[in-house]
């Protein structure tokens, strides 16, 4: 063990794979419902026949264990039971954002490899299958299209086309399929830009998702029954894995939320008796700055889960005293291991649970290293590096990526900077590359730069995260613009809004003669940063 390690016992047992966890909850929690949307309820013991018909109509149209399945749509019951479905097929799901143009969907579609995609018709008046079509890449051989309101078109169907076809395979079949997935196989592509570049697939393995978040379970005492708002979107581990599949291990309640909107989860609290609502910060300030909160009852509350590099401690104790909260604590994860690394003991004082993102998960190692990948002295600061059993079996079909983010001795670089205290609690201080967060999103300004440039009037461009008090952070472009060219900054942020997902565009435009530059002609971005600031 390194000098600057922590680590933990060993966990209780999870079921091994996700089709597993699925009969085994249907048996366990049956009578508890385990899923409502608008006003219906499904319960535990009548959800395998549900997911298992997705998974006869997966079959049906030929899908193998290995396959990569997509699916692009919001928070819905019909995005678990697709999911749990494509799990059940033996193949891999793929999440879309549903914040991505087409183009940005069809580079994930199309490197990932997916036969098929499960697509929303129509979410905030964007029509998803038009906004691929001219994108649309040749390994796509199916689109099956919730809420269709037009009639299916050549290889695509409707969603209730698709399931009749589940008829042409029997129950047993697609059951002796799910029984035959081993804990090792892989059951998601989580696309993300890692620390650097293009969005790349994060393969994840059922039998180390499942043992990360039934520890999850554990520490938050969650349990059959409690009702879990998930704002968090379900194309996000945070609203997936520490969202519905969490629901799935303790018997709880899963009740979808599409779009954030804070007076829609304030008036949902009290209307459905919410008892579990993670989120962003954010979320809870604008509980509290709530002008009913003093006279709307929001007893149901118990459980709350956050992160952030930067929480106040007087928020921890206004959760628990305004809002209700007796369980609240904070956790750290990254895509490329499960989304889950540390959680923090909810009986941890405020200052603890807000200064800190606690200890690592049994089975999980963190330590701190400098650059040359040596642990440094407790208390010092670097790059936080995790090893373990949730560390990703790697980037999808991207060796040297994963040789990047992986070292030879199994240490995953996070790209993020903290500390160890003498506790063993890791506390977030910075981030190594210059990624930022807008509103829970990563952003990455090489990706968002690459986009940029593609503008006629830019000669050169580089992206910054900036304060904001509503995001947390937000983009400021930093412009040259060619020589005898012309834009202004609404002109940029409007040209932005037709091409990238909306949490990446700059929500400021600075226009220079010329970037400052450090000694190897790179932007010097602490230099823009803080003439941003000046200016």
């Amino acid at each position: 063990m390194n000098p600057n390690s922590a680590t933990t016992h060993e966990p209780a047992a999870a079921p091994a794979t996700i089709a597993r966890l699925l009969f085994d909850s249907a048996q366990r929690f049956a009578g508890h419902v385990a899923i409502e949307e608008h006003g219906e309820c499904l319960d535990y013991a009548d959800l395998p026949e549900q997911v298992l018909q997705v998974t006869r109509g997966l079959m049906a149209l030929g899908i193998q264990p290995g396959d990569r399945v997509g699916l692009w749509a919001p928070n819905s019951r019909e995005w678990i039971l697709a999911a749990l479905g494509i799990h059940c097929a033996g193949a891999v799901l793929v999440p879309v954002n549903t914040r991505m143009k087409g183009a940005e969907a069809a580079d994930v579609l199309a490197r990932s490899g997916c036969r098929v995609l499960f697509v929303q018709q129509r979410f905030l008046d964007v029509d998803y299958p038009a906004l691929l079509a001219p994108h649309r890449p040749a390994t796509l051989e199916h689109q099956v299209i919730f809420a269709c309101d037009q009639a299916a078109v050549a290889q695509d169907l409707s969603h209730e086309r698709f399931l009749l076809g589940a008829a042409t395979i029997e129950r047993l079949t697609a059951r002796r399929r799910a029984l035959s997935i081993q804990p090792e196989a892989i059951c998601d592509l989580l696309f993300t830009s890692g620390t650097t570049g293009k969005p790349k697939g994060v393969m994840s393995a059922h039998g180390q998702n499942l043992r990360a978040f039934a520890e999850y379970v554990r520490v938050l005492g969650l349990v059959p029954g409690d009702r879990y708002l998930i704002v968090n979107p379900f194309f996000h581990a945070f609203g997936y894995k520490a969202g519905w599949l969490t629901c799935l291990i303790a018997g709880a309640t899963i009740l979808p939320h599409a779009v954030f909107d804070a007076e829609a989860v304030f008036q949902r609290i009290a209307r459905e008796r919410i008892s579990v609502l993670p989120g962003a910060p954010t979320l809870y300030l604008s509980l509290l700055a709530h002008p009913r909160l003093a006279e709307t009852d929001l007893s149901s509350l118990r459980v709350a889960v956050t992160g952030s590099a930067s929480i106040p401690p007087s928020l921890i104790e206004r959760m628990r005293s305004e809002l209700g909260f007796s369980v609240v604590t904070t956790a750290y994860g990254l895509t490329e291991c499960g989304g889950l690394a540390t959680l923090c003991d909810p009986k941890a004082p405020a200052e603890v649970i807000a200064s800190t993102s606690g200890r690592p998960l049994p089975g999980t190692e963190v330590s701190i290293r400098d650059a040359a990948n040596r642990a440094v002295a407790e208390g010092e600061t670097g790059e936080i590096c995790l090893r373990g059993f949730h560390v990703m079996q790697g980037y999808f079909q991207d060796p040297d990526a994963t040789a990047e983010a992986i070292d030879a001795e199994g240490w995953l670089h996070t790209g993020d900077v903290g500390r160890l205290d003498p506790q063993g609690n890791l506390a977030i201080t910075d981030r190594l590359k210059d990624m930022y967060i807008v509103g829970g999103f990563n952003c990455y300004p090489a990706e968002i730069e690459a986009a940029l440039l593609a503008h006629p009037a830019i000669a050169q461009v580089a992206v910054i995260g900036i304060a904001d008090a509503r995001m947390g952070e937000v983009g400021c472009a930093c412009v040259v613009l060619r020589e005898g060219q012309q834009l202004d900054e609404q002109a940029l942020i409007g040209w932005s809004r037709e091409r990238m997902a909306n949490y990446k565009v700059p929500r400021q435009v600075r226009f220079f003669t010329a970037l400052p530059l450090n000694p190897s002609n790179k932007v010097a971005k602490n230099d823009l940063r803080h003439a941003v600031a000046q200016a």
